[in-house]
Order: C-alpha cells, then sequence, then structure tokens
C-alpha cells in the first residue's frame, strides 16, 4: 500500500470551561470556529473544531471541553505536545501577543534545525509554535486581531510521550507511511513524505515516565489523514493483519473514522477527508450554529438546555 496515510488530520484534546477554551483559541490564536457539535457520546458536552477557514485536514484540533472534570498530567502513553506552524517574522507579534493576554510561555528550544517556542493554553495543554524549514504555502484564518502575516498556518507536528521505542515505530513506518529521518538525544523523528505539512510526529522515550491522568490539558487522541473510505478500509485490513485491534469504520458526519490503540498506548485514529465540514452549513457560516449528530436532533431543546451558554 503506497501514498495511503497522508500526515495529520486532526488532534484532539480535553478541556474544563467551555466559555474560556471557545475565547482562548477564537480569539487569543484567533482560529475559526469551524463546527460547533457535541460529543456523540455525551451529547451533554460541547465538541469544538478549531481550523482555519474550510477545515483542512492538517490544521484541525478539537476539543470535548468537560465542565469541572480536573487538571490532568501529561505521561507515557500520549500525545503530550502539539506544535503550529507560523509565518516567518511572526515571532515577535506572538510573544507580544501573549504577553497581552497572560499567557504561559516558556524559553525556546532548536529541535532537528527548528526553533520552538512553547506556551500553555488555560487547561496547561503544551503547545508550542514553530518557524518550519520547509516552505509551509498554507494560508491561515485572520481575524480582526491576527492578521493572515501571522495568523498560524496549522500543524506542524505532535509528539508523543512513550517508554520504548521500537514498538510505536514499527506502526508508523510500517503502516502509516512515515520514515525515520532523525535523532536528537531520546527524541526522534518520523517524517510522512507524501504531504508537505502537518506531517511529523516525534517520539520521545522516557523510561521512568509514569502513565498520564487523560482530564484537561492533555490530548485525548491524534488522526491521521487518508483520502477517502477506500484508502481507510485498506489501511484497516493492514492494521487487522498486524496483530492490533481496530474498531469498524464509525460516521462522524465530517469524516469517517477508525480508532485503535498502538503498542505504547497512545490512541491514534484514521480519519476520512470526505465528507467535509460544509455538509451540514455554508462555508461562510461554519461553526456560527450548534449542530447535531441526527440522533440526537430529537433531543435539541434538552441538550441546548444542559450545554454551557457561549457569548
Amino acid at each position: 500500500m503506497n501514498n495511503k496515510v497522508l500526515g495529520l488530520h486532526h488532534i484532539t484534546a480535553i478541556a474544563n470551561l467551555a466559555q474560556r477554551n471557545f475565547d482562548f483559541y477564537t480569539r487569543v490564536l484567533g482560529l475559526r470556529m469551524v463546527k460547533k457539535t457535541v460529543n456523540f457520546d455525551d451529547p451533554g458536552t460541547y465538541h469544538f473544531y478549531y481550523g482555519d477557514e474550510k477545515g483542512n485536514a492538517g490544521t484541525i484540533l478539537t476539543f470535548f471541553p468537560w465542565e469541572g472534570i480536573g487538571k490532568g498530567r501529561n505521561g507515557a502513553g500520549m500525545a503530550t505536545e502539539i506544535a503550529y506552524s507560523i509565518p516567518k517574522d511572526s515571532i515577535d507579534f506572538w510573544m507580544d501577543r501573549f504577553g497581552q493576554n497572560n499567557v504561559l510561555t516558556g524559553e525556546s528550544v532548536e529541535r532537528f534545525g527548528e526553533i520552538y517556542y512553547p506556551f500553555l493554553d488555560p487547561d496547561g495543554l503544551n503547545l508550542s509554535l514553530v518557524l518550519s524549514k520547509g516552505n509551509d504555502e498554507r494560508t491561515g484564518w485572520s481575524t480582526n486581531e491576527v492578521s493572515k502575516d501571522h495568523a498560524t498556518k496549522g500543524f506542524h507536528n505532535s509528539t508523543l510521550t512513550l517508554r520504548e521505542l521500537d514498538p510505536t515505530a514499527k506502526v508508523l513506518t510500517e503502516l502509516l507511511d512515515y520514515k525515520h529521518v532523525g535523532q536528537e538525544g531520546n527524541r526522534f523523528r518520523f517524517i510522512n513524505e507524501n504531504i508537505d505539512t502537518a506531517n511529523i510526529i516525534d517520539i520521545l522515550i522516557d523510561e521512568n515516565s509514569s502513565r498520564g491522568i487523560n482530564t484537561a490539558g492533555t490530548n485525548h487522541h491524534i488522526a491521521f489523514r487518508v483520502k477517502n473510505d477506500e484508502d481507510q478500509m485498506e489501511l484497516r485490513e493492514k492494521i487487522m493483519s498486524s496483530g492490533l485491534q481496530v474498531t469498524p469504520q464509525i460516521d462522524r458526519d465530517y469524516f469517517h473514522s477508525l480508532y485503535f490503540r498502538e503498542p505504547g498506548g497512545v490512541l491514534f485514529e484514521i480519519a476520512t477527508e470526505n465528507p467535509g465540514f460544509d455538509v451540514d452549513e455554508p462555508l461562510l457560516e461554519l461553526g456560527s450554529s450548534l449542530k447535531l449528530p441526527k440522533q440526537y436532533e430529537g433531543q435539541r431543546s434538552a441538550i441546548e438546555k444542559v450545554l454551557p451558554k457561549l457569548t
């Protein structure tokens, strides 16, 4: 199987307060609310999708904001950092903006010849801005406060923290079309060459790391992108043949999903590009109203009463 996996599709994290999460990602980071819906398994909880204008794969960060869930803790078997690609010459803008909005930041660090600028969201989720060595031609979503000259372009990479390398590296290279391209200390870099952006996974090995607590401020899962259902079903057969347990295809309204847990414990998803986020509202209105999975539409009134009001 060649050229089936196309880097990252989306990453899903957990938040505590819905309004605080919404304010941070739409106002401070300047992302577009692409879709406002609910958790398929818990319709009393929102599912927010933030990204670029169209919600293109490789730009979508999603959240389950469970009110009052409490702060989580990163650890082994989790995706522990998300890095966003930013335009060249924009870092001063972002450092000023973070200062004005009391965003917690860390010292910059160089990895594989790229400079990372770490910061935390209000729940403590580990994020970074990175000046990519590559030519990232994606255009970010612009707002009144964040112009296209500064807007984040989408994901650059995600980091997985694991106790051992080889089992997960085998999944990345033999199933998901990644190639091991470098090592710096206990950090190993893998790149998917089928696409030019949102195509990097770093594995950070920490043999002594304890298991994390997967609540607010941590990542729930990461999703890899395939073009369509046909490619997804071919990949499903390959995953099953490798001895891993994988779900049947699940319709998530805006994409179709498979889920499996890789040997190190990280929950992986395989998500299709089809049908897209404009399937139930026009491009200009994405994220402007609450969209419910069809099985919950009859409960709309009750669900709307339970969900926190957003302003």
